[in-house]
């Protein structure tokens, strides 16, 4: 350790007098608690971020193909789909919008036919039922969400009567009645209340299509996230008559909307860090008053004003690094606590704990902030102590 680490050193843990050291002491828990706040926050936000991320691609392929007028020869395209590098699973599916009739009112929801043996290849709907099996899905059968359920009342083989918006030779519209065989929970509301699940085959037949006819082939990648560049390859093989979604696209603004408010708290909390560093200022403000002889004597003797001004520098960095390393081990204390021990409503959450997770990127910034304002701190200070004269410093010793 050279001089200058030393004396820094020593300025900090020896202070002259109690009001020093509770300075001292003020500043790195000012420190420590901001960088608490900033590790905790950041970390319940990219928690909930990601939970909410796995339950839409959950209910949702990662590629939609469609085509406005319908895909017609499904099973070719299919195939086709299949030999694309990167394609985990392929399934095609029926969706619409249909009615839900209930003493004597009527219900707009999403209806999506789908084949079960290959739907489970997709998405996660076998996992998020609560009641039944997806196998069940045959005939005359219906898949509800939990929040239609609750709100009607409805039961494990209850019939549900559904009106179809396509019009037939009569011109009156189609009314078909389902037994429900199955209940799921997203823990969205909006996919819990708004979309019920049928067989393809009934769903053909209420938007009376043809047999050979779907509305769009839903796909699941190996890596969720390289989506869109998949989607390129679907272009170039399909032709851009094709329409194809990724789930990405379907949820930017959601997902862009999410990351603004985590970097929106991030920038307040990192506030809070700037006005914490005011006490670094004050405390090497006090440090430098106090210590006035012994700058005299140190220049007396040859120590270059870049040496004193190092000194101080160091000793509001060494406060910094305290609260940085303090401010760590209360944000990794406080996360654990969040995620293992604080429950929360699973009726309203669908989890039953604070989902933190945290991302080495965050903490390394979280740690950069700090420490540059930690040093930006203490610039001012140590600029002051050096341009101290020995003669001013000592004219009265």
């Amino acid at each position: 350790m050279n001089y200058e680490n030393w004396i820094s050193y020593r300025y900090l843990i020896a202070g002259k007098g109690r009001f020093l050291s509770f300075l001292n002491f003020v500043s790195i828990a000012g420190i420590a608690i901001g960088v608490t706040a900033l590790i905790v926050v950041t970390g319940v936000m990219t928690g909930f971020g990601n939970n909410l991320r796995e339950k839409i691609i959950g209910t949702t392929p990662h590629l939609m193909i469609e085509k406005e007028t319908g895909v017609p020869d499904y099973e070719k395209i299919v195939n086709q789909v299949k030999s694309i590098d990167g394609v985990a699973g392929v399934s095609t599916y029926v969706q619409g919008n249909i009615f839900l009739e209930n003493s004597g009112q009527a219900m707009g929801l999403v209806i999506r036919g789908i084949v079960p043996q290959t739907e489970r290849e997709v998405t996660r709907v076998e996992q998020y039922l609560t009641k039944g099996k997806i196998d069940d899905l045959e005939g005359d059968h219906i898949i509800v969400g939990k929040e239609l359920a609750r709100y009607f009342g409805y039961e494990v083989g209850d019939k549900v009567t559904l009106i179809s918006p396509s019009a037939g030779l009569s011109g009156q519209s189609w009314h078909y009645q389902l037994t429900i065989s199955g209940i799921f929970s997203t823990g969205m509301a909006d996919y819990d209340m708004n979309l019920v699940l049928v067989n393809f085959k009934k769903a053909q037949e209420i938007f009376g299509l043809a047999p050979n006819m779907a509305t769009g082939i839903g796909v699941k990648v190996n890596n969720p996230y390289q989506a869109n560049e998949i989607k390129e390859k679907f272009y170039t093989l399909l032709g851009y008559s094709f329409i194809v979604k990724s789930w990405i696209d379907i949820n930017r603004n959601l997902f862009e909307a999410l990351a603004l408010e985590k970097w929106g708290l991030f920038i307040i909390l990192t506030l809070m860090v700037l006005v914490a560093s005011f006490n670094i200022i004050s405390t090497l403000i006090v440090t430098v008053m106090s210590k006035v002889h012994d700058i005299g004597i140190l220049q007396a003797i040859g120590v270059p004003k870049s040496s004193i001004r190092k000194i101080f520098t160091k000793q509001g960095i060494f406060i910094g690094g305290l609260g940085i390393f303090w401010g760590l081990i209360g944000g990794f204390g406080l996360s654990y606590i969040l995620k293992t021990y604080i429950r929360v409503p699973a009726q309203i959450y669908s989890i039953d704990h604070v989902p933190v997770e945290l991302q080495l990127s965050d903490i390394l910034i979280t740690i950069t902030a700090a420490f540059l304002i930690s040093y930006a701190a203490s610039v001012y200070p140590a600029a002051k102590a050096a341009k101290l004269e020995p003669v001013e410093a000592l004219r009265y010793e």
